[in-house]
């Protein structure tokens, strides 16, 4: 028995290899076995999915396993190459099928793969015809439930219309953060938030006698006023004002969406810009978020609009709700707004913190040639890149200043991979400007010491260069 159980072990270590390699690595080294050659028939040889990539990641990792279980270097080596064989004419059937590229047929797709190991490890091993059989069979079934896993869970589009790339990795992390439904198991997957701002800060905080007075400052939400200038900016928008609001995570404390309402309501602007984040959590459900929402947005006066870019809060379910009360997404795209004939441009990427989904290159790709270009982003984290792409004015948030500073030495956190000078406020980079708003709500815990919350009204001049 304990013969067989290596055996089948090994079997699916070599079967997982690809995919393993797949999620990763995502696109790179990815190039077909076949080469895009097609058969006779005129139809792919094997298809694009079957890759050098995870071919020979899968007889690598078979010929380092051999030994490991007790087989020799020999055996190992020999049985990933037959599982891959068997793998690749499975491809090869399902082609000549009509069946497209990364189609699962049950069954087919695995009793080859299973099967053709057996011809070295019936050779060395007595096993017989039966236990060839079972194990052929357990194999099948546990790897075609390995597949399911991966074809129609990590890699299925969550709903029609999704906006982002599906990929395995943005699948786990959405599997562990996104449902509209809370979802018990989140707390437990998600416990290190619950310990460290739920427990153990506050708990601090609560025992030093500061937990209140920090969510007073909290609530302390103010309107901050900047101007920049550029010598490039189109005269038309000389005077062009914008409204920026980030990080408001609405439902994590009492009275801050009356405190905004009358903050924007009485600042009137051109154009208004969400960076993302609209939950309190990173988990759980978004209609209490969702509500405040439709209690702030009808308050926000600007005449062309709100455009919004995803945080690493957010959701996409949260799309369609706040499209229909007139917020327009940027998920890696840009738009344009007219004035006389003149253009300021709007390029926004989706969350480049925790779902890494952000595509600059395709969302400025979307703006001609030296248009006047602001980037919206969640983060300051692509901050190079976006210089390099001739972004002019960079407007970010998820830091939140810190939230908790300490004299001298600024932020205790700023959960950014980005340099500390990037943190919060005014900074520059390549000629392009920056800016980094503390953010209007809190995160976390719910509380803020040395810092306060802003909403931001921008506005933009024209200089003689």
């Amino acid at each position: 028995m304990w013969l067989e159980l290596k055996i089948l072990f090994f079997l699916l270590a070599v079967n997982f290899a690809p995919p393993l390699l797949s999620h990763f690595l995502e696109d790179r080294w990815n190039a077909p076995l076949d080469g895009g050659r097609n058969f006779l028939d005129g139809r792919p040889l094997f298809g694009p999915h079957k890759t050098l990539r995870g071919t020979a990641g899968a007889v690598v990792l078979g010929t380092a396993l051999g030994p490991l279980l007790g087989f020799t270097l020999w055996i190992g080596f020999s049985a990933a190459v037959l599982s891959m064989a068997g793998d690749l004419l499975s491809s090869f059937i399902k082609r000549r099928l009509g069946r497209p590229s990364g189609t699962t047929v049950a069954g087919l797709d695995q009793v080859f793969e299973g099967l053709f190991p057996f011809f070295i490890f019936s050779a060395q091993y007595p096993i017989g015809y039966f236990g060839v059989a079972v194990l052929v069979a357990a194999f099948s079934v546990t790897a075609w439930a390995g597949s399911f896993l991966f074809k129609h869970i990590l890699l299925s589009k969550p709903h029609e219309a999704y906006p982002r790339r599906v990929r395995s990795r943005v699948r786990l992390r959405e599997l562990r953060a996104c449902q509209i439904r809370s979802n018990p198991w989140h707390r437990l997957i998600n416990f290190e938030d619950a310990i460290l701002y739920h427990f153990a800060l506050k708990s601090a905080l609560q025992l030093v006698g500061a937990y209140e007075r920090g969510k007073r400052n909290a609530r302390d939400v103010r309107l901050r006023r900047l101007i920049f200038h550029f010598p490039d900016l189109p005269g038309e928008f000389d005077g062009y004002t914008l409204l920026f609001l980030s990080d408001l995570h609405l439902d994590g404390l009492e009275g801050l969406t009356e405190r905004l309402a009358d903050i924007v309501s009485a600042n009137p602007t051109d154009l208004c810009l969400l960076g993302g984040d609209y939950r309190m959590e990173n988990v759980g459900p978004f209609n209490v978020a969702l509500d405040q929402m439709a209690r702030l947005i009808p308050r926000i006066a600007a005449r062309d609009g709100i455009l919004s870019v995803l945080g690493n809060h957010d959701c996409t379910e949260i799309l369609d709700p706040l499209e229909k009360q007139g917020v327009r997404f940027l998920i890696n795209d840009a738009h344009a707004v007219e004035r006389s004939g003149a253009k300021l441009w709007i390029a926004g990427v989706d969350d480049p913190h925790y779902f890494q989904c952000d595509d600059l290159e395709l969302a400025t790709s979307l703006v001609p040639p030296g248009e006047f270009m602001i980037l919206l982003a969640h983060t300051p984290e692509i901050y190079k890149k976006a210089a390099r792409r001739g972004c002019r004015l960079y407007l970010c948030g998820h830091t939140h200043a810190g939230q908790i500073q300490l004299p001298k030495i600024g932020p205790l956190f700023t959960h950014s991979r980005a340099p500390r000078f990037t943190s919060e406020g005014v900074w520059y980079h390549g000629g392009m400007v920056g800016f980094t708003t503390a953010g209007a709500g809190v995160s976390g815990t719910p509380v803020r010491f040395r810092t306060f919350g802003e909403v931001v009204h921008i506005t933009l001049r024209r200089r003689n260069a």
